[in-house]
C-alpha cells in the first residue's frame, strides 16, 4: 500500500511533531498539573489565534478546487468561530476576562509571526501549500487529545479535562481526518517546486505549533 502524502509530510517533520506531546505544557494539561496563569496566558493567545486561523480557512474556501471542500473548509471556519471559540471564552469567562478582552488581546510574537506566516501563505502560495500550513494545527490537537484522553492519568481539573475532551472528540477527529485527506489529494503528483513548498510549509507550521506550547509556557510578550 502506498504511503500517504500527509504520512511523507510527517515524516518530513522529524522529533518536531513527537516533541510537542512531550512538552510540559501538554504533560500539565494531561496530568492536571499545569499553573493556571500559565493555562490563562494559552486561552488568550489562542483565541487571537483562531481569529485569524479562521481568516484562513475562509480564505482556503474561496480558493478550494471544488464544491465538496470549499463546503467543508466553510464549515471548518464556522467550527472554529463557533465550538472552539466559545470553550475559550467560557474559560475566560471563569477567570473573569471578558470577551472584549480576548478580542482586545495582543498578540505575542510567536502568536504574531504564526499568523503572519498563515495569511502570507493563504496570500501568496499555491492552494496544497495553504493545506499544508493549515493541517498541523488541527491534525496535532486531534493526537494531542487523543493521547492525553487514553493516557494513564487525567486532569483533576474540570477545565483541562473539557480541553481533552474537546481534541478527542469524534467530531473533531473527523474534521483532522477530512483535512488529511485533502491534504493527501491536492498534495498527490505535484511538481518539484511545489513539493518543496508544500513541504516547507508543513515543517515550518509544525515548528510553530511547538513554539506556541514554548509561548504559552513562559507566558510571552513583548519585551519592550
Amino acid at each position: 500500500m502506498a504511503e500517504r502524502f500527509s504520512d511523507a509530510l510527517r515524516s518530513a517533520v522529524g522529533g518536531v511533531w513527537d516533541a510537542q506531546l512531550e512538552h510540559p505544557f501538554i504533560r500539565g494539561i494531561g496530568d492536571g498539573s499545569l499553573d493556571v496563569e500559565r493555562f490563562k496566558h494559552w486561552v488568550r493567545q489562542d483565541y487571537r489565534f483562531l481569529i485569524d486561523y479562521a481568516r484562513v480557512l475562509s480564505l482556503a474556501a474561496s480558493r478550494a478546487p471544488d464544491l465538496e471542500a470549499m463546503t467543508r473548509l466553510a464549515e471548518l471556519a464556522h467550527a472554529t468561530l463557533g465550538t472552539e471559540m466559545a470553550l475559550h471564552r467560557a474559560y475566560a469567562a471563569e477567570f473573569g476576562i471578558s470577551a472584549r478582552e480576548l478580542e482586545r488581546e495582543r498578540p505575542s510574537p510567536t502568536c504574531r509571526a504564526y499568523t503572519d506566516f498563515l495569511l502570507r501563505t493563504a496570500a501568496t502560495g499555491s492552494f496544497p501549500e495553504l493545506v499544508a500550513a493549515l493541517l498541523p494545527c488541527m491534525w496535532g490537537f486531534s493526537e494531542i487529545g487523543l493521547a492525553l484522553k487514553s493516557g494513564p492519568l487525567q486532569p483533576g481539573d474540570p477545565r483541562y479535562q473539557a480541553w481533552i475532551d474537546m481534541y478527542a472528540s469524534a467530531e473533531f477527529t473527523e474534521l483532522s481526518d477530512w483535512c488529511r485527506g485533502l491534504m493527501d489529494r491536492v498534495g498527490t503528483g505535484l511538481p518539484s517546486s511545489e513539493l518543496r513548498a508544500t513541504q516547507e510549509a508543513f515543517i515550518t507550521s509544525c515548528r510553530y505549533e511547538y513554539l506556541f506550547w514554548e509561548m504559552a509556557w513562559n507566558r510571552e510578550m513583548w519585551p519592550v
